[in-house]
């Protein structure tokens, strides 16, 4: 018991200093954010009732949550594909497999945008090299458009998604498999219903870290949507610095915050923290 106890009070006191620069960092300016969306510009709910009724701000919210659901899938499908290679390839596969992981964690967030309106673009790579070999006689539209956004989206998200998924892979008993491959089960079968579920939990956590970070991304859709396809990050940008209205704005990062913690609690509720890392 007195284990148990010295172990809690560790552990408390190696959180103390993260709180004490998380409370004045964040939940402070996040409580004057709040204050805002129910002072500005005059006091009440107004602000909430407009998020209610405001179909611009409505449209946003639906767009956001589509094209985080679009970039979940397409992610943790992609990343599920690179950790397999990862965890059980061959050196060389595994070689590659990594490179293609931590590379892009080298380049920011705005240079890969960039490439992207690059390759994209109506007189990029991809469409002078269509145009040239005659496959298409115009420019195919894939920027500035939900595909631009889903597609640089995707692209930055991927390695976020494989680390649980890696994770929860290298957890797995090999017996288990060796056993359903003695019992007469084909290497296609073995994988979809015992490697697949066995690696549930992993899937699980990859998919809301992605939806989590693809509802407050900034950037990339500001770019790659170049106005047309507004996400509620720039929505809220918009209205604290160019409209002004504050008060909306604040009113819809308080609405995100909240949904995006509890998207947390569930990641927390249903993944064990081990398998996050």
């Amino acid at each position: 018991m007195r284990g148990v106890l010295s172990d809690r009070m560790g552990a408390a006191l190696l959180m103390a200093p993260l709180l004490l620069f998380l409370v004045p960092a964040y939940a402070w300016p996040f409580l004057g954010v709040v204050k805002w969306s129910f002072t500005l510009p005059t006091p009440g709910l107004g602000q909430y009732e407009a998020l209610l009724t405001d179909d611009l701000v409505q449209s946003v919210f639906i767009r956001t949550l589509r094209i985080a659901a679009i970039v979940t899938v397409v992610s943790v499908a992609a990343a599920y594909a690179i950790t397999v290679v990862w965890v059980r390839g061959s050196p060389a596969q595994r070689l590659i497999a990594e490179f293609c992981i931590l590379v892009p964690f080298w380049i920011s967030v705005l240079t890969r945008a960039f490439g992207w309106v690059a390759l994209l673009s109506n007189r990029g790579l991809i469409n002078t090299w269509l145009q040239s070999i005659g496959f298409i006689s115009e420019p195919l539209t894939l920027v500035r458009n939900e595909f631009g956004v889903v597609v640089g989206m995707t692209h930055f998200l991927i390695p976020f998604a494989v680390f649980p998924l890696a994770s929860a892979m290298r957890s797995l008993d090999d017996r288990v498999l060796l056993a359903a491959r003695g019992l007469g089960s084909s290497r296609m079968r073995t994988f979809w219903t015992v490697f697949v579920p066995m690696t549930r939990s992993g899937i699980i956590g990859s998919a809301l870290i992605v939806f989590v970070f693809s509802l407050g991304f900034f950037v990339t859709p500001a770019i790659l949507g170049g106005g047309r396809s507004v996400m509620i990050a720039e929505l809220i940008y918009l209205r604290i610095f160019q409209s002004p209205d504050w008060g909306l704005g604040a009113a819809i990062s308080v609405v995100l915050v909240l949904f995006v913690g509890a998207l947390m609690a569930l990641l927390f509720r249903y993944v064990r923290p081990k398998q996050l890392i």
